[in-house]
């Protein structure tokens, strides 16, 4: 096998609205790449995300585009195969070598592979003619009926990364170009054209493990045995009589030889390799991470000679066990996930692609965006159904770092036609995904799609789809049937909410009761402290916006010089960079509950981001005291795609809102928080670690100012909280006998946990406006900010992004009762000590209340 990627192609814009100045000009282009980066990277076109440059660029949608570039590939020996291998196409395209059509391409999910050897040996022109993805869709939607979507462009009639289209937090730019290698493949006798390894891990054993025990409850010392099923397809090329085939495959430091009889004309070919004694693979706060190295090489003759391999691949694959309970029991049906036998509560966050210009999107970005996962508490991502099936890089990254990662199909949010060619090319695109992943420890779950089942129970659908087709048959037959094939390993889940077991007759497909289940009537019509109404098995989404950093705002939507002009909450630029429908009164109301609603824009930005915050905290705090009813928790969501307002935790330019740092302190191993039970309080002690969790337990019922009003030490005082439980403490008597809401607080403390109690909102509280003395040293790289609390000071942040863009603090939204003490790390240099403790930088909650100003 030799390889060669074509890297170098030109642009040229061939038809539609095209502006004058680039009609038919031919440009430069790096593939992988689309026209959009192309000419991004020439200065022709202006940046789509800074201001409203996206609303400029919309004539790029409705054109079409022409890559081309030289393809000079000697001819082909009698015996050689020589194959184009274009990795991944956005999106309808033709292509022709030397004016002879090859094929066409309609899924930007899936590969082509075109068989050239006839038309090689002269230099020859490679040409890739892409329509519009757009128009493509219409004409889709004509041709076999309009489907019900929940935005007005037919996404759903184009195998196109949905979110292309636009979302209400995202772009709507409609990328085209070759967004993943193109390759040149020379090869002969054969090829490995699938490698799909499924690696599991059995105990030695297993007759003398005790019933209904786990994994990790037998002794540690137990080993286990690691069994890896590589699953191949070998292609023969056709132009040879194919002699004796030899096919090595190592794991670690254990292999296996497969020898395949002279005349076979390819096809599956299973090999087994057991690996004794391994290690597990544990998700992050669960255990370590080891990776096997996995390698499997073709040859031709008795396999002696080892020099002339005819094709190979590697990879790292890891030994773990993974399922969902879906049990039914007393509250409905569970959804708990099952890592080596043992219950795992799932702290996650959704996963949305991580620049809507994909092919920008490195490793290292990856990287980093995966460690603030972790540094937010996380270990499990849900890569959204309406993004792409991530990459390669982006699940070696989680195998590494322990973060476990749910995949949905690529439906999200309408009705999906099954006719032809759709019905296919979902089968293609998952076949060929689910064997790329299958060697990923992180993959733990796939899921059928986002919201669609739900969409046709509930969002009015059935009368205009009549007896058109909608998807129910990919969510119950194909992709089940698919997996079953390709990848048996892993569980699969209908949906996302979905209900297991779910018939229309019997229960709702987004019932809290049962199975998944998605909170959005919170953020659209109820506050937030409705997330109590429900105890939901498995909120898998759930959110509540907040706009960009100030940095982040400052450089793509404010106006030079960042001033801000009167009116910009409802400025043109800002409404083009705040998606949601009635974004900003959403925001207004949800926050009118808790905060008066500033009519300074500065204060505004600063109380948005912080009930955004406020918002998820209490949604999770609640979720987690439930455990193990509820197993987990997923916040929509963690990234964004470019500079918006929006719902995630870390903005389009990677900087962490101080919704980041609320879910650092919501999902932490260890919690205290304060909670009802039914008429009375009760605080939950939550310990998701591995070793039991005692101590002394302090309650306290103070005035704001911090005067003692009640004490308790909750019985005995010491508390004994065991691994991965939650233990409930009531909260009675004089401790709980508030005379004066607006000016008495609950602290209950455990060890270095706090968990805070107040009777009022914070608009009706008698906050102190200035409840904070401060102190500022220089220290390596940066400054240490230590703040006290004179009185009860809600939020406390330092949002150090205003001074400088590259300023990082280590914490945000503290909460101090009086004569407490938190310690902010900045890293930066050249700051004014003074302007780091000084409004607009140091806020709190109290500075948004009218009392305080």
């Amino acid at each position: 096998m030799i390889s060669r990627e074509l890297t170098d192609w030109t642009l040229t814009a061939t038809g539609g609205p095209v502006p004058v100045e680039l009609a038919g000009i031919e440009v430069p282009a790096t593939v992988p790449g689309t026209n959009h980066t192309a000419l991004l990277e020439r200065g022709l076109i202006p940046d789509p995300y800074l201001g409203t440059n996206e609303t400029s660029l919309a004539w790029m949608k409705r054109s079409t585009w022409r890559y081309a570039t030289v393809l000079d590939e000697p001819a082909a020996a009698a015996d050689e195969r020589v194959d184009l291998l274009f990795e991944g196409v956005d999106t309808v395209a033709g292509v022709a070598l030397g004016g002879v059509g090859l094929g066409r391409t309609a899924n930007m999910h899936r590969s082509y592979r075109y068989d050239v050897r006839s038309l090689v040996g002269t230099p020859a022109d490679l040409v890739v003619d892409l329509d519009s993805a757009i128009e493509t869709a219409e004409a889709e939607a004509q041709r076999l009926g309009t489907r019900p979507m929940a935005y007005d462009q037919p996404f759903n009639m184009v195998r196109k990364m949905a979110c292309s289209f636009g979302w209400d937090w995202g772009p709507d730019l409609q990328t085209a170009g070759l967004w993943k290698p193109v390759r040149v493949e020379r090869w002969r006798v054969a090829r490995l054209a699938r490698v799909t390894p499924l690696a599991t891990a059995v105990r030695p054993a297993a007759s003398e493990r005790s019933s209904g025990a786990s994994l990790r409850a037998q002794d540690e010392s137990d080993q286990m045995t690691g069994l890896v099923d590589v699953r191949l397809e070998v292609e023969t090329s056709g132009l040879s009589d194919v002699g004796q085939l030899v096919v090595d495959v190592s794991v670690g430091d254990r292999g296996v030889t497969t020898a395949v009889s002279p005349g076979w004309s390819g096809g599956a070919l299973d090999v087994q390799v057991e690996v004794p004694d391994v290690d597990l693979w544990w998700p992050a706060g669960h255990g370590e991470q080891p990776l096997y190295p996995i390698e499997v090489t073709l040859y031709e003759g008795d396999g002696e000679d080892r020099s002339d391999p005819l094709d190979s691949w590697a990879g790292r694959v890891a030994f773990r066990t993974v399922e969902v309970n879906r049990d039914r029991d007393e509250h409905g049906t569970s959804f708990t996930f099952v890592v080596n036998g043992k219950p795992v509560f799932a702290r996650g966050a959704n996963w949305i692609p991580d620049d809507h210009l994909l092919t920008r999107i490195t490793r290292e970005r990856l990287a980093q965006r995966v460690d603030q996962a972790l540094g937010a508490n996380l270990n499990l991502l849900r890569v959204w159904g309406g993004g792409i099936y991530e990459s390669d890089d982006f699940y070696d990254v989680c195998d590494e770092k322990g973060v476990m990662v749910w995949q949905d199909i690529l439906l999200a949010c309408a009705a999906y036609p099954e006719e032809a060619p759709h019905w296919a090319e979902l089968e293609a695109e998952l076949r060929e995904n689910a064997a790329r992943l299958a060697p990923h420890p992180s993959l733990v779950l796939w899921n059928g799609g986002n919201e669609n089942i739900w969409g046709h129970e509930d969002w009015d659908w059935k009368a205009p789809l009549g007896d058109l087709t909608w998807g129910a048959g990919y969510y119950y037959e194909l992709f089940p049937k698919v997996l079953a094939d390709v990848d048996p390993t892993r569980p699969y889940s209908d949906g996302s909410p979905y209900s297991p077991g779910f018939t229309p007759d019997l229960m709702h497909p987004n019932d809290p009761n049962h199975g998944t289940h998605h909170q959005w009537d919170v953020w659209n019509r109820i506050d937030y402290s409705h997330y109590r109404d429900d105890v939901p098995r498995f909120p898998s989404e759930f959110g509540f916006q907040g706009p960009a950093t100030w940095a982040t705002m400052r450089r793509a939507i404010l106006p030079d010089g960042g001033a801000v002009p009167p009116g910009f909450k409802e400025s043109e630029v800002f409404l083009l960079h705040q998606k949601a429908q009635y974004g900003n009164l959403k925001l207004d109301g949800g926050m009118a509950a808790h905060l008066d609603v500033p009519e300074d824009f500065t204060d505004w930005h600063w109380a948005t981001q912080l009930n955004q915050a406020r918002a998820i905290q209490y949604a999770v705090e609640h979720y987690r005291s439930w455990w193990p009813r509820t197993a987990g928790a997923i916040v929509w969501q963690l990234n964004d795609c470019w500079p918006v307002t929006s719902w995630a935790a870390v903005d389009g330019d990677g900087r962490r809102k101080p919704l980041w740092y609320a879910m650092k302190h919501a999902f932490a191993d260890r919690i205290v928080t304060v909670q009802p039970r039914g008429s009375d309080l009760v605080a939950a002690f939550v310990n998701d670690s591995d070793v039991p969790w005692a101590g002394q337990v302090e309650a306290v019922r103070t005035t704001l100012g911090g005067a003692v009003l009640a004490t308790s030490d909750l019985g005995t005082g010491a508390v004994t909280v065991g691994p991965r439980s939650v233990t409930l403490v009531p909260l009675t008597g004089d401790l709980v006998a508030v005379a004066d809401v607006a000016n008495e607080v609950l602290v209950v403390t455990f060890g270095e946990a706090r968990g805070l109690h107040r009777w009022a909102e914070s608009k009706d509280l008698a906050l102190d406006p200035a409840p904070v003395r401060t102190t500022v040293t220089a220290q390596d790289g940066g400054y240490r900010v230590a703040v006290t609390a004179t009185s009860l000071a809600l939020g406390v942040t330092v949002l150090a992004d205003r001074l400088d863009p590259d300023a990082r603090v280590d914490e945000q939204v503290i909460d101090l009762p009086a004569g407490a003490t938190a310690v902010f790390h900045v890293a930066s240099r050249g700051l004014d000590p003074e302007a780091l403790v000084a409004r607009p930088v140091l806020r709190t909650e109290n500075d948004l209340v009218r009392t305080a100003r």
